[in-house]
């Protein structure tokens, strides 16, 4: 088997499957990724047990045959060549790799031993694949980290009569993204370590979902992948939307991100980093307080609603969170000092992030 493929290309290729691939594991066939050559190119494939990844790489191919190579370490060789054209050639069990002055041979695996990894033809339904990257990188944030709180740990994805839904939450904050969709789609949980990696693979073009037990996968015209599923219940996160709003303020999402990132300088760490805020006659007066000092801030707004003045109470780093996917101006929707808040757009765009408040 003999290739040429540009240095660019298939490091890229390669740099998707580097994610997935552990460069660890009680099973050292997990830390390789195989190779299947065919007359458009070549189909790189890798597995970590919890997702499953194939991308496709256009090269040109004499004599196609696969091979197993480790995944890591062909990466790295990749990036390290001296020439931007790739040569691969397979002769038994070694694998040269050659371009400008470098030439590598590379110990191949055993291709019978490797787990076999198969991906549906079919699809059930259709996503934009932008839209969905776009919608699953703005609440993100929201997924916990911690091992205990299970379905918390992952992003819900609802088909809606109007169209789709994420949602994440790890139950002091929920982040909402609604975005456009059509088809029959079911709702599901994608752990949150999946979903990075469908951010990051996901770029344009439909991203077309095929259901199974326990499982989704996910076909563009370049990568297919399969990922495990969380299983549960998400919790009934419409509940905590706050419905009876008192007051709200509009104001440039940025000069609010400025404002807050400085004040909470001084705030206390071991206080859940609170940062004050209080609306009354047109100005949001932001405070933080530790056992450095204090700081305060004042930024100007657009006031509304029944209540002439409040204050509440906020973990800072869950603003800052929550502000960073509005653009232009951000509109906050407070119920009272002791309720949750919404932070969203002004401007629409299906984003809304609900944040509990301290105890003011």
């Amino acid at each position: 088997m003999r290739a040429h493929v540009t240095k660019k290309t298939l490091s890229e290729g390669l740099g998707l499957l580097e994610r997935v691939v552990p460069s660890r594991s009680s099973n050292p066939l997990l830390t390789a990724l195989k190779v299947e050559p065919s007359d458009a190119g070549l189909t790189l494939s890798g597995t970590n047990l919890e997702i499953d990844l194939s991308c496709f790489v256009p090269a040109e191919v004499q004599e196609p045959h696969s091979f197993v190579v480790p995944a890591h370490l062909f990466a790295q060789i990749v990036r390290n060549l001296g020439g931007e054209l790739v040569e691969l050639e397979l002769s038994g069990a070694e694998l040269a790799v050659r371009a400008g002055g470098s030439d590598f041979k590379l110990q191949t695996g055993e291709l019978d031993a490797y787990p076999p990894l198969s991906f549906p033809a079919h699809a059930d339904v259709s996503l934009d694949a932008a839209e969905l990257s776009r919608s699953l990188g703005s609440v993100r944030y929201a997924a916990s980290n911690e091992a205990f709180q299970a379905v918390f740990r992952g992003i819900k994805l609802e088909h809606r009569a109007s169209g789709a839904r994420v949602v994440a939450s790890d139950g002091y904050r929920v982040a909402i993204r609604d975005f456009p969709a059509s088809g029959d789609g079911k709702s599901l949980i994608v752990p949150a370590r999946s979903a990075d990696e469908l951010i990051r693979v996901l770029k344009d073009g439909e991203a077309r979902f095929t259901y199974g037990e326990g499982m989704l996968s996910v076909t563009t015209d370049r990568v297919r992948m399969n990922l495990k599923l969380l299983d549960g219940d998400f919790p009934d996160y419409e509940r905590v939307i706050p419905k009876d709003i008192k007051l709200q303020v509009t104001l440039p999402a940025t000069a609010l991100k400025e404002a807050v990132g400085r004040v909470a300088v001084l705030a206390d760490k071991n206080a859940n980093n609170r940062v004050e805020f209080l609306v009354s006659e047109g100005k949001l007066r932001l405070a933080a307080e530790g056992d450095y000092g204090r700081a305060q801030d004042t930024v100007d707004v657009v006031q509304g609603g029944s209540e002439p003045a409040m204050s509440l109470a906020f973990n800072a780093r869950h603003v800052l969170d929550a502000l960073g996917p509005i653009e232009g101006e951000a509109e906050l929707l407070f119920s009272g000092s002791t309720s949750p808040a919404i932070f969203r757009g002004s401007g629409g765009g299906g984003y809304m992030a609900v944040i509990v408040t301290l105890r003011v």
